[in-house]
């Protein structure tokens, strides 16, 4: 299939123009100690800019031995507070047009059934994917972009399907089981479909994580509502419906899912899920809908979460652990799940938590004491305990929500620090609108999540807070 076929246009009409020469090699995911800066940088700027301490000068003409940053020229204001490279309405829509080209795998775009490429679109030597995270996450991007740009082009549209529909076609377990039909958490790329045995990165062979299933089964719902099209709402009321059936009390040392799950015997292992709110906004959903027999499950969930998960982030935050599909302490906490869930107390509010403010601000304390850092003079936020790199799908989440909290509170101090951390985020972009995972990687491409579906979204709602951020270089 070509490309034009697949968005439906004539074979005359090129979906850009001439295609743009890309170059570079993905880089993994290889923890902060390798992360590298541009050898660009001299030795006296770097140690400058990398001082929390001290403030940063406003950057004079480029010159030779300027501070750079993903082949960028670092650029700060007068206060030492970050600017973008460009504006972030044309890197977004460079970005969103450059994914358009991807080739097709078996009828699906490649950042669809691969999760590592480099800038040309070409799979790395790890075979290794995330299709429920990479795909969820990619489905609210790119709904959210689409409504952002007034939902006129239907190629983001057509994307956010075919993410659903290789969700639905190629990324679940066999149906039997305690987890029957559920989407994969991890899987290996050329796969069609995942079979049986699908597990990678630290899943085993038959597990799944219940909360990339919830994820999954929310997005489709999403999409449900965008196309009309029931085969993404009836998977999302099944996903649902597996939910419930194996749903637990929680209690102070165990959350209502296990972490990962044997499908073949329902075998659990890591005593917590940290990211749970995706199945507290899939019950909401549905029971909007008229769904009612998810409402005590639904009940019961928001109980544990309210009563202790939330109160643990004032602690030491031990039922924030576990979350990334590479990692299987059970120790290491976080910083996508809280913030996951102090997004959705900043959206319903009072509609769903009478304390949304203070507990909205237990969650985002709890991040940024733990789980922020200082790059380049900017406050940017890390991963989990267990990997210290501002990746760009968590420090772009980290950025969207202190947006979000910061309008609802009226902090301008927040409101720069945000704006600061989703600038950096938007340096990993160049010319051409490819992206990067890290900023500080010298390659194109890497993880595909963290290069581009799980942070589209999260410039959408700081935009959605801060209009004016979208189209200003100051």
């Amino acid at each position: 299939m070509s490309l034009n076929s697949f968005f439906g246009l004539s074979a005359r009409r090129p979906l850009f123009g001439s295609d743009q020469a890309v170059a570079g090699r993905v880089s993994q995911r290889l923890g902060s100690a390798r992360a590298q800066v541009s050898r660009a940088i001299c030795a006296s700027a770097l140690a400058l800019l990398a001082s929390a301490a001290s403030p940063i000068p406003a950057l004079a003409a480029a010159t030779a031995d300027a501070p750079r940053l993903a082949g960028h020229e670092l650029r700060f204001d007068a206060a030492g507070n970050l600017l973008p490279w460009i504006d972030w309405n044309t890197a977004l829509d460079r970005e969103m047009r450059f994914y358009e080209t991807a080739p097709l795998d078996h009828g699906y775009p490649v950042f669809v059934t691969t999760t590592f490429l480099d800038g040309n679109w070409k799979p790395t030597e790890r075979d290794d994917t995330i299709p429920a995270t990479q795909n969820a996450a990619g489905i609210l991007s790119y709904l959210k972009f689409y409504a952002l740009r007034g939902k006129h082009n239907p190629r983001t549209l057509a994307i956010a399907r075919a993410m659903g529909d290789y969700l639905i076609e190629q990324d679940l377990t066999p149906a039997s089981g305690p987890y029957p039909r559920f989407p994969h958490s991890t899987g290996r790329r050329q796969h069609f479909p995942q079979p049986a045995d699908s597990g990678s990165q630290n899943d085993r062979p038959y597990e799944i994580q219940p909360d990339k299933g919830a994820l999954a089964g929310y997005a489709l719902l999403r999409l449900y509502d965008a196309t009309g099209e029931k085969k993404y709402l009836d998977m999302s009321r099944h996903i649902a419906d597996v939910l419930a059936k194996n749903q637990i009390d929680g209690d102070a040392t165990h959350s209502p899912w296990p972490f990962r799950v044997d499908t073949r015997n329902g075998e659990a292992r890591g005593p917590v899920s940290g990211n749970l709110v995706f199945a507290l906004r899939l019950y909401d959903e549905l029971v909007a809908r008229g769904d009612i027999q998810f409402k005590p499950k639904r009940d019961a969930l928001w109980r544990w979460i309210k009563q202790t998960q939330i109160p643990s982030a004032a602690g030491n935050g031990a039922l924030f652990a576990q979350f990334f599909e590479d990692h299987d302490n059970p120790a290491n906490r976080t910083a996508w799940a809280p913030l996951s869930l102090a997004r959705y107390l900043l959206e319903k509010r009072s509609a769903l938590d009478p304390d949304w403010r203070a507990d909205a601000k237990t969650l985002i304390d709890f991040v940024r004491r733990d789980m922020t850092h200082v790059e380049f003079g900017v406050r940017v936020c890390h991963e989990q305990d267990e990997d210290h790199d501002a990746w760009g799908g968590v420090n772009s989440t980290y950025g969207a929500v202190l947006a979000m909290y910061a309008k609802a509170t009226g902090s301008s101090e927040l409101a720069r620090e945000a704006r600061a951390a989703l600038n950096f985020a938007a340096y990993a972009i160049d010319e051409q609108g490819r992206a990067r995972d890290l900023p500080t990687h010298a390659e194109l491409g890497g993880w595909q999540e963290d290069a581009h579906t799980d942070v589209i979204h999260n410039f959408v709602d700081a935009i959605e807070a801060y209009p004016d951020w979208a189209a200003s270089m100051r």
